[in-house]
């Protein structure tokens, strides 16, 4: 399996203590996490040890067969949509930026967790979804383009590897360690400025302090978290609960839950609180859109921050 090479020195220096990044150097860096020590200010509501992940498949076990063709195609569809889907990507992210670890993590709505409980019904979308819409929904709203055809080669090469990644996994079981984890209620409101204080901190190194992440020769390697390539207003990140949780069990990168709780949903509060590409939902006005589609407290889309009223969109 090929993955990309990256100027040595530059990946080294922006491996060092940062948030998440393409699947190709994930490997090495989740590992620490296990081994990660939280420092003074994280407080964690985990009172016991969490019930054992299920253990994907290795990467080197891709059969040698024409179905372990369509797999490594998936998984390099997963880490290079951009390359490899670039029909249907409006966006410089990538599947394992939200996916970590190539879909394999834990905690981080892994692939192996997500295959054997479709098809579900979505409260996002009203009605049962196989899992190839749900992947279209990404392509949509986290990719900000648009969802492949059904029975198109990159669904067909996405779900190879999704199925793959799963096997051995009960089908219809939530799984440990599937999707986000829920945080509690912060004690205190999510604050803009006290989640600017801990972007400062613990994420402006990768992401950069615009948010706006960084390249290596050319390859996103820490990806935009706002702006015109970022996710759109559509995607489940923009949601609070959703972004807090994927936070504190993994940011910054290699040292997940050294957070607080507090400051997961602060930091999560900032970031959403910026523009993105406006959602594909779009109801003709910002108020309607946030009607029909945003009407929870966890989402900013159609309120006002800052002074600022939120769900305008950015322009490409």
């Amino acid at each position: 399996m090929s993955t990309l090479r990256y100027p040595v020195l530059g990946l080294a220096l922006l491996l060092a203590g940062c948030g998440h990044g393409n699947g190709q150097h994930e490997h090495a860096a989740v590992s620490t996490a296990a081994t990660a020590t939280p420092p003074a200010h994280a407080m964690t509501t985990v009172a016991k040890a969490s019930p054992a992940a299920f253990v994907p498949p290795a990467d080197n076990a891709i059969p040698d067969n024409d179905f372990g063709k369509e797999v490594a195609l998936g998984r390099q569809i997963f880490l290079q949509p951009d390359k490899y889907a670039a029909a249907y990507v409006g966006n410089h992210l990538s599947c394992a930026n939200c996916h970590l670890d190539a879909g394999r993590l834990a905690n981080a709505a892994p692939l192996w967790g997500a295959w054997p409980m479709y098809p579900a019904y979505r409260s996002k979308n009203h009605h049962v979804n196989t899992f190839a819409e749900r992947l279209q929904g990404c392509f949509r709203f986290s990719m900000n383009g648009k969802a492949p055809p059904g029975g198109d080669p990159v669904l067909v090469a996405l779900e190879s590897y999704a199925y793959w990644l799963s096997e051995g996994a009960p089908v219809g079981k939530a799984l440990p360690g599937r999707g986000y984890p829920k945080l509690p209620k912060p004690a205190q409101a999510p604050d803009y400025a006290r989640g600017e204080t801990v972007f400062k901190r613990d994420c402006a190194f990768c992401h950069g302090d615009d948010g706006q992440g960084q390249q290596v020769a050319g390859h996103v390697v820490f990806p935009p978290l706002w702006g015109p390539q970022s996710f759109n207003w559509g995607a489940g990140m923009h949601q609070l609960n959703n972004a807090s949780g994927f936070i504190k069990a993994n940011m910054p990168l290699g040292r997940g839950n050294t957070l607080s709780d507090q400051d997961a949903w602060d930091v999560a509060y900032f970031m959403d609180a910026h523009e993105r590409p406006q959602d594909p939902r779009y109801a003709g006005s910002i108020q309607a859109t946030r009607a029909k589609y945003h009407d929870t407290p966890q989402s900013l889309y159609g309120t006002v921050v800052n002074g600022k009223l939120l769900g305008r969109g950015t322009a490409h």
